[in-house]
């Protein structure tokens, strides 16, 4: 490599790297001088099928490029091949730096249809799989200077999208996990971050376009690239970030957000204690205009990419 790139020799594994978002990230890794696991199942968007073409690939295209890569195509969502996947990179590398956990699938469908299947499967890729994947290189970061988790949440657990419970249910669990991960870890000098990526990629085609509505906001997201997620989170993989830890932001083409976590906002309280007729009179009216709309992630980002 001519120059020497933020995540010079440094060891990453990329999850769902095969394709989309994840491709991107991984080809930056490599040309920001990381040593990458390419780690894809190779599944169809909905987790069904493998296939070893899209991970094997990227392999290829990272080292055309003059960098080291190597494919791994276990699932994330399981213990034990997971630990595989962190243990590749050891095999081939020596070491693991940083771990992006981008693998996901999708089960759209309404709540009160949505099956214990479709609820599990998209539990145990984005939620489990990430737990287990950075479980798995946790151990090796503890004896480390430095390390790094980058994990994907969505505006559909952080603000709210129809027909996607099982999903946005699994992805605010990440950003809880993430956080915990950060104050667990933080003595050992290892991060944890989250971003929350808008893109158009082959995992969100799958939304529906009945209604104008719909159809405009594809629309929207047709223009967003994919690479545009991979800076931001190579950025947080990196030394250069040494101080970010905790954080939730979001990527929408040219802009980045920090996006606030939970926090009290408003508060009564009543001397006597409360009854639940005077939480109905005085508590509810009193807090009341300081509600959470019910909006969805469209209303919230409502301007066009820029």
């Amino acid at each position: 490599m001519s120059h020497q790139g933020m995540m010079q020799d440094k060891a990453v594994v990329v999850t769902g790297a095969g394709r989309g978002i994840g491709r991107d990230i991984a080809l930056l890794m490599g040309k920001e001088g990381a040593k990458v696991v390419v780690n894809d199942l190779g599944g169809a968007s909905d987790g069904s099928g493998s296939d070893q073409t899209p991970a094997e690939s990227v392999v290829q295209e990272i080292i055309a490029a003059g960098g080291q890569a190597v494919a791994n195509y276990e699932s994330v969502a399981s213990w034990a091949s997971a630990r595989r996947i962190v243990q590749c990179a050891l095999d081939n590398f020596g070491r693991i730096d940083s771990v992006v956990n981008n693998a996901g699938i999708l089960r759209d469908v309404m709540f009160h249809k949505m099956t214990e299947e479709e609820w599990h499967a998209v539990i145990d890729v984005h939620l489990n799989g990430t737990f287990y994947v950075s479980r798995a290189a946790a151990e090796h970061f503890r004896n480390q200077e430095s390390s790094s988790f980058v994990h994907m949440t969505s505006t559909s657990g952080l603000i709210g999208n129809l027909g996607q419970s099982n999903y946005a249910a699994a992805k605010l669990g990440i950003a809880a996990l993430s956080k915990s991960i950060a104050l667990d870890m933080h003595r050992y000098n290892s991060r944890s971050n989250c971003i929350s990526p808008f893109a158009w990629s082959r995992m969100i085609g799958s939304i529906p376009t009945e209604t104008p509505q719909q159809k405009a906001r594809v629309e929207r997201l047709k223009t967003m690239s994919t690479a545009k997620i991979a800076p931001m989170v190579v950025y947080l993989a990196s030394d250069a970030a040494k101080e970010v830890t905790g954080q939730i932001f979001a990527v929408r083409n040219n802009e980045i957000f920090l996006m606030s976590q939970p926090r009290p906002i408003r508060s009564i309280h009543n001397g006597e204690g409360w009854t639940p007729q005077t939480v109905a009179e005085h508590a509810i009216p009193a807090l009341k205009g300081s509600f959470v709309p019910l909006e969805v992630s469209g209303e919230v980002f409502s301007w066009d990419p820029v």
